[in-house]
């Protein structure tokens, strides 16, 4: 990392009023060092505020005060979420989908993190095994919460098996002294078929109530594996298999309502698509705290369609990082036009996965007519048919004969900052598509407004 730099300024900011500028690093606030936008934001809050800056090109440091009100932001954005350096993995899982990526692609998407800094600010999971004394005092000293937690199996040698780390066998001790300190925390486990799956899993779960009760959530999601693994171990669930997964969950989510008042664990959505199941509704969920791990996103996708008002009412954190936080990584902007499109025909372009949830949804509230494209991941290959792992090339290749009057509808998951995982921007789909934010209700706002100009009728 280089530092803390700054990457843009508010107008009429506390900060627009100094000599601030774009690039100008920041080397100490209020003469402390801080080592990541947390503590950041922590020195910036009071009203009075030293900066000590440097310019690129100036030989010298300046210093620049800044006078504000308590708790007004001082209107500065940051480029980076942790100024001193990532806390990078030195596990070495088989079922890592780092491991799985090919050469050439960005080099952001190589970075293995296990930062607990990233676990608050972003949701990153982590697997505590590199997690200290020193950290766990400051999580407790700052409240940061909520965590999330990477469980995988509550079994020692297992665990140490499967991250390929001997602290994996010891490192859940630091769950227990967060749960202990009142830290909210969101686990995970990734389900790999003959590895951690059935009386493994089932012992997992009976440990989560028993060890680790104050568990928010847990959630089981399947192992994900691409052509490009060279794990002999990993391969995709059956549909026999994910049923078990899910009976499973659906025994324990009886079974902790019962004991903990509450349910805490959860097949992701994509078990019940793989043991050909409707993934639960709207109703079953409370938060959706863990829908970027397919918890409940189908049931908010398909209820945002329906209910515009459904993600404010369910008052979660979907989809959005903690303030100040730069966006970074999967919560960048996604980019791309969304300006409307005139022409008689209308497709939906989305992975194998959502394809029927979209069929159906489409032909229950009027929009029969609307073509949908499930566009096979052959890029990735193996079970990878999610949308948000749609790549450039595999798009070029589906739209090739799609006429060129079509207005195309493609969801923001897959882009990054106007590119797809393959590096390819939208120029290189040599044909215009239509940008849509990945909610049910950005989709029928779409639709509708299509639909207004008379290029769809019903």
């Amino acid at each position: 990392m280089s530092g803390a730099r700054i990457s843009s300024i508010s107008l009429d900011s506390p900060a627009s009023s100094v000599d601030l500028a774009v690039g100008d690093e920041l080397l100490s606030v209020n003469g402390r060092e801080p080592s990541d936008i947390i503590e950041y934001q922590q020195l910036i809050d009071g009203e009075l505020v030293t900066l000590i800056v440097q310019r690129e090109g100036e030989a010298l440091s300046r210093k620049v005060t800044i006078q504000k009100e308590e708790g007004q932001p001082l209107g500065l954005s940051i480029d980076s979420a942790v100024f001193d350096r990532i806390r990078t993995c030195d596990n070495h899982c088989s079922f890592c989908f780092i491991y799985q990526l090919p050469k050439g692609m960005r080099r952001s998407l190589y970075v293995k993190d296990d930062d607990f800094r990233l676990s608050f600010l972003y949701g990153n999971y982590t697997t505590l095994t590199r997690f200290t004394e020193f950290d766990l005092e400051r999580v407790i000293d700052e409240g940061l919460s909520p965590l999330y937690v990477s469980i995988h199996t509550t079994d020692p040698e297992l665990r140490a098996e499967m991250l390929r780390n001997p602290r994996g066998a010891t490192s859940l001790r630091w769950l227990k002294e967060l749960l202990r300190a009142g830290i909210e925390v969101h686990a995970q486990v990734v389900v790999c078929p003959g590895v951690n799956d059935a009386h493994h899993l089932e012992r997992t779960l009976h440990d989560v109530i028993s060890l680790y009760p104050e568990l928010a959530s847990v959630a089981l999601v399947p192992v994900g594996v691409s052509a490009f693994s060279d794990e002999k171990t990993m391969r995709s669930h059956t549909k026999a298999e994910a049923q078990l997964v899910v009976e499973l969950a659906e025994r324990f989510q009886a079974l902790t309502l019962e004991i903990l008042g509450r349910v805490s664990v959860f097949a992701s959505d994509e078990f019940y698509l793989v043991a050909g199941q409707t993934p639960p509704s709207a109703t079953k969920f409370e938060s959706l705290d863990q829908a970027e791990n397919g918890i409940g996103l189908v049931a908010a996708f398909v209820q945002s369609f329906v209910d515009q008002t459904y993600m404010e009412k369910l008052g979660t954190g979907f989809f959005q990082s903690v303030d100040g936080a730069p966006a970074l990584g999967y919560r960048a902007p996604r980019g791309g036009d969304t300006t409307s499109r005139h022409g008689d025909d209308v497709l939906v372009v989305t992975g194998e996965y959502a394809a029927p949830i979209l069929r159906t949804m489409f032909d229950e509230h009027g929009f029969g007519d609307v073509r949908i494209l499930a566009v096979e991941n052959r890029f990735f290959g193996g079970n990878i048919k999610v949308a948000g792992l749609l790549t450039g090339q595999d798009l070029i290749n589906a739209l090739a004969d799609v006429p060129a009057e079509t207005v195309v509808l493609l969801p923001d998951v897959c882009l990054s900052e106007g590119r797809f995982l393959d590096g390819l921007g939208l120029e290189d789909l040599a044909r215009p598509v239509m940008i849509v934010a990945t909610t049910g209700h950005d989709l029928r706002a779409t639709l509708a407004s299509v639909r207004t100009k008379g290029l769809v009728t019903s």
